[in-house]
Order: structure tokens, then sequence, then C-alpha cells
């Protein structure tokens, strides 16, 4: 698959990731946030909850389990990236926050909600 292949796939997960999450409940703030740091597929409230929300997909099994792709490195930059949006936005360092991963198993999406801890990360 080429890049913009790729980048077209990731696109149309990434809009399915939001619908699904929506359906959810949750509401989409931003999507594809990006700064110097990383980027952030999908940052949303869940209540009172901000949510950062990595999006990861496999062709097929033989790829192996889509949220095995979120290691460290991604963590510590999914991380980074979502305190440069906290600073970015004048947030407040107590806002409640959680870390989520929309992993598609083919067109399935599956969510993992709190996936990961910001302190596991760095």
């Amino acid at each position: 698959m080429t890049a913009p292949d790729r980048r077209a796939a990731g696109r149309r997960y990434e809009e399915a990731a939001g619908a699904y999450l929506e359906s959810l409940g949750y509401r989409i703030l931003e999507r594809n946030y990006r700064c110097r740091r990383g980027e952030i597929d999908l940052i949303a409230r869940d209540g009172a909850v901000l949510v950062f929300i990595e999006v990861k997909f496999r062709r097929g099994p033989e790829a192996g389990d889509p949220a095995e792709a979120v290691d460290a490195r991604k963590r510590r930059r999914i991380v980074t990236a979502a305190r440069m949006y906290l600073a970015e936005r004048r947030l407040s360092p107590q806002t409640l926050c959680r870390f989520d991963v929309v992993a598609f198993r083919g067109d399935t999406p599956v969510l993992i909600r709190d996936a990961f801890w910001a302190d596991e990360s760095i």
C-alpha cells in the first residue's frame, strides 16, 4: 500500500472511529491535532473527561493486533502532544484526562478505555 493510500485509509478509519465514539456519547472536539512533538487522532469529551484517542487498524489478522502498535514510544508522543494541547488551550493541568484507543479488527471498532496512563509513558 502506498503512502497516499495509507493516509486515505487512515482518514476513513478515523472518521469511522469518530462516528462510533459519537454513538457511545462522546463529543468530538478535534480531529488530527498536530504539534511539533506529535499528533493525536481524535480529541473528545466523554462527560467531564477530556479524552485523547489513538485510532489503529490492520488489514488482516496476519498483520497483528492493531492495539499492540501503540507501544511505549507512541504512548510517550501522545502524552507529550496531549500536554501541548492542554497548554495551548490554557486548560488546567488538573483537567480530568484519559487516553483511549480505538482498534479496528477488520471493519469492527473495539474501544479500549483507559488504554494507558500518562505516568507510565513518561
